[in-house]
């Protein structure tokens, strides 16, 4: 295997194919953003989502999609010119990867593409592995889904800028984290859950922002809100009615859902054993 990609994996300590597999996606996912970097990528976009807390801020749970928006509405934007660079990118450290932009029926604001290999192939090919990779199908792909928001809300969120340092040194937008958390919130209150399939990492990253004291952007919230209509064109966001929209989301939840759907993602499932609605509750009051 590639050095670069030898040393990437040490402090992941990885111990099972489902380790190696949450390891080797974060990293596809930093090399595609070294490739995104490289080609000027930043210059009109943020990096934003789980992902980008987890890459950006140390969140303590693996994640799966890259979301990025743009910094201002662009409907002509076109994230298909820059997945040939991804993909040079990764092959560049012998990681063999296709990508695409995905083909939609209706135009929409949100632009999609994915990163995919042979998670098999991949995982072979790691020196360090000393024990068959069971539960691991000769056809699995290891797949990674971009999303680009082409039309964000006005006013925008206020990015920064931060550095990667592996495989090389680099730097890339991201959001601040009053805008991370807006758009979480966002993601909590608007999202909607077909056949009960709960988005458990959206209350996993809410309590993250939580510890840490965050306050949401809600000039950047209202906004978001607005466009997706969940709050009226002429009602204004305070403090007061999001504790309430958040409240009555929570209200429709299923937790036990919730709770299978982040497990995969982190190490100590101990830590959900509190998930209830008067837990979360609890916590909504003290936004």
């Amino acid at each position: 295997m590639n050095e670069a990609i030898s040393e990437m994996l040490k402090p992941y300590d990885c111990q099972t194919p489902a380790d190696y597999k949450n390891a080797l996606k974060e990293i596809v996912q930093q090399i595609a953003l070294l490739g995104l970097s490289r080609q000027g990528f930043f210059y009109k976009t943020a990096f934003y989502g789980g992902t980008a807390l987890r890459i950006g801020h140390g969140l303590n749970r693996f994640s799966e999609d890259m979301d990025f928006t743009l910094l201002k509405p662009d409907p002509n934007f076109s994230i298909e010119k820059y997945l040939m660079g991804v993909e040079q990118e990764l092959l560049s450290y012998e990681l063999k990867f296709s990508t695409y932009k995905v083909t939609k029926k209706f135009r929409t604001p949100i632009e999609s593409a994915f990163i995919k290999g042979n998670t098999l192939e991949i995982l072979i090919s790691i020196d360090n592995i000393k024990f068959p990779v069971t539960g691991t199908h000769k056809n699995e792909l290891l797949k990674i889904k971009m999303e680009i928001d082409t039309d964000p809300p006005q006013p925008s969120g206020m990015c920064e800028t931060l550095f990667l340092t592996n495989p090389i040194p680099f730097s890339y937008n991201i959001l601040e984290l009053s805008s991370l958390f807006a758009g979480k919130l966002h993601a909590i209150i608007s999202r909607d859950y077909p056949s009960g399939r709960v988005k458990g990492r959206d209350f996993y990253d809410f309590i993250w922002y939580m510890k840490k004291k965050v306050t949401p952007d809600l000039q950047y919230l209202e906004a978001k809100l607005k466009q997706s209509s969940k709050l009226d064109e002429n009602e204004q966001l305070s403090l007061d009615k999001l504790k309430l929209l958040l409240t009555d989301k929570i209200s429709t939840v299923d937790f036990t859902e919730a709770e299978k759907d982040v497990a995969p993602f982190i190490k100590d499932e101990f830590e959900l054993k509190v998930w209830s609605a008067e837990f979360f509750n609890s916590l909504i009051q003290s936004l």
